[in-house]
């Protein structure tokens, strides 16, 4: 068995070769530019457009991919500086940018090296800010110097396609005297604050021991004040109840009509309980003792056997003399 192999003409070959090296043309002119990148193309030298991110395809051996550029934000990191402040203070500050491209093609056709630029214009802005302040105000003033630096570099690179969004002081550094001297500040103005707190301290507990010594008084007093107005009134109280009583035992008498027997007698048991008292002298009404020798008389005839006949007169008592006077 024989196989005939068919062995192409030049014709077909040269055409095989041709549709090749436009395949591949066509490939290497299709660009994928990714997300948050751009590409830079010039036609015939000068530029034609922008690319962002999708498909794109250029014209072979006319067209030409300049530049790859990123538009997302980027860091640079400047080394320190060497400035001097308003009060001829040398020290170093190092500073951080952030910036963005918006622009591709101010940036490719703008200026040569961006970041060179920008380390330059930072370092110049810099030193002019610092040199219109002192030491103290440059320790302190870290947002002023980064707002006013970040204004100055965002309008000086609007001609670059950059926005600066941020800048930031990354480190002051005075030098070793200054930091010496500011550590025994330091130190002193603690020891200041120690004293004056110890010192506040001292004078609320005094104040609040001599408030507290007032309101004990205050309430001790008030104290005294509503004890003695309640004895008083308790005083009273009783004196109106005795009083009550006495009107009281007053009008019963009246109502049951007493006789002068029954008030003479009532007398005596009176005079019974005076002198058991701590009296030494007692005196006796008359009415009293013409009672009390009714009374003896009585307490005769009762123990007498023999009736006694009353006398038909009665008799004249003789005047009554003033009441005498008993030593107890």
């Amino acid at each position: 068995m024989t196989v005939f192999l068919a062995i192409p003409n030049a014709g077909t070959i040269a055409i095989l070769i041709i549709l090749a090296i436009i395949l591949l043309v066509i490939i290497r002119n299709i660009r994928v530019v990714p997300q948050a990148h751009t590409f830079v193309v010039e036609r015939l030298g000068t530029y034609h457009t922008t690319w962002h991110a999708g498909l794109h395809a250029k014209m072979p051996f006319i067209d030409k991919v300049v530049r790859h550029i990123s538009l997302k934000e980027n860091v640079a990191d400047f080394p320190p500086q060497a400035v001097i402040t308003k009060d001829n203070v040398t020290m170093e500050i190092d500073t951080v940018i952030f910036y963005q491209v918006v622009d591709s093609k101010l940036f490719t056709y703008g200026i040569d090296d961006p970041i060179t630029a920008i380390e330059n214009l930072s370092a110049t802005t810099l030193r002019n800010i610092i040199g219109d302040l002192e030491l103290d105000e440059t320790l302190t003033s870290r947002d002023h110097i980064n707002s006013k630096m970040r204004i100055i570099l965002d309008e000086a690179t609007d001609a670059w396609g950059i926005k600066v969004n941020r800048v930031e002081l990354k480190n002051i550094i005075p030098p070793k005297e200054i930091q010496d001297a500011m550590e025994r500040q330091m130190k002193a103005e603690r020891v200041k604050r120690e004293q004056i707190l110890l010192a506040e301290g001292e004078k609320n507990a005094a104040i609040l021991v001599a408030e507290g010594e007032k309101e004990a008084k205050i309430l001790r007093a008030t104290a005294q004040k509503e004890s003695a107005i309640l004895e008083a009134q308790g005083k009273a109280q009783g004196i109106l109840d005795i009083q009550e009583a006495t009107a009281k035992g007053l009008r019963m008498i009246k109502d049951v009509e007493a006789d002068q027997g029954l008030i003479s007698l009532q007398a005596l048991d009176t005079m019974k309980t005076v002198a058991n008292g701590q009296a030494t002298k007692i005196i006796i009404p008359s009415e009293i003792q013409g009672l009390a020798g009714l009374a003896t008389s009585i307490q005769e005839v009762m123990t007498d056997p023999k009736p006694t006949v009353a006398p038909s007169k009665p008799k004249e008592h003789p005047p009554t003399p003033k009441p005498p006077v008993r030593n107890l």
